[in-house]
């Protein structure tokens, strides 16, 4: 299967910088890695000028109206006619910062499969949960909210983030990720055949580690992608266990 290396810059880079990125951004020169980065939304339109064609664009957050009175909202209808191929839904960060439901990731998944957008959506526990042993519970609730409005879709993508591994410099290990992995898919069911991903502190000192797991095919970075050589290292560690 091929390899998938998501970039996901957060609040950061502008459309200057994310031009200057993607400028520099050596993309792996194999059809078995794919590459998607997901800048601000205002850095869309650059990104897609100065992308490399191998790069795939998409949008960080969606709304799941079409339009409204929702001041600061995007709809996926306007990041699909902005350009955008993919939308990330149900980040650690929108979940957590922002009090996103389980029930708004379902709206919002749902929205990008309307509007033809490919809907990459976050799992993950938190310490507290991890602790408590409830990961299989917590998994299988927050893919369950969703699965069913996968059907309109005709792509999709699930990212497994352990919510304590994020921005603190822990790393699941990657049998840590084969079980949640594992997990994922079999809530998935039916429409399990999609690449899952793993974020959490990915740099390319384990990236290929990650990436040989088994039911890992693939990583969502965060911090390690806002440098262009950085994030192409990482790409490149996902060649040699590509079949």
């Amino acid at each position: 299967m091929t390899k998938v290396v998501a970039a996901n810059w957060k609040m950061h880079h502008g459309p200057r910088e994310a031009a200057g990125f993607l400028t520099r951004y050596a993309a792996p020169a194999s059809s078995r890695v794919r590459t998607l980065v997901f800048p601000p939304h205002l850095s869309i339109a650059s990104a897609l000028r100065c992308a490399p064609a191998a790069v795939e664009i998409g949008v960080q957050n969606i709304h799941w109206e079409r339009s409204g009175a929702l001041t600061g909202e995007v709809s996926a209808e306007m990041a699909r006619e902005a350009g955008a191929t993919l939308a990330l839904i149900g980040h650690s960060e929108r979940r957590h910062l922002f009090g996103e439901s389980d029930a708004d990731v379902e709206r919002k998944v749902r929205a990008a499969a309307r509007a033809g957008l490919v809907p990459v959506v976050c799992v993950g526990e938190l310490v507290e949960e991890r602790r408590a042993g409830k990961l299989n519970e917590v998994l299988r609730r927050q893919v369950g909210a969703f699965v069913d409005a996968l059907a309109g879709a005709k792509e999709w993508m699930v990212a497994y983030e352990p919510v304590w591994a994020i921005g603190t410099g822990e790393t699941a290990t990657p049998a840590d990720a084969t079980e949640a992995h594992s997990i994922v898919r079999a809530a998935l069911g039916d429409r399990s055949g999609c690449p899952i991903l793993y974020g959490g502190s990915v740099k390319p000192a384990n990236a290929r580690a990650l990436m040989e797991a088994a039911e890992v095919d693939g990583v969502l970075v965060g911090g390690a992608s806002l440098d262009p050589v950085v994030l192409a290292r990482i790409a490149e560690a996902a060649i040699p266990v590509a079949p």
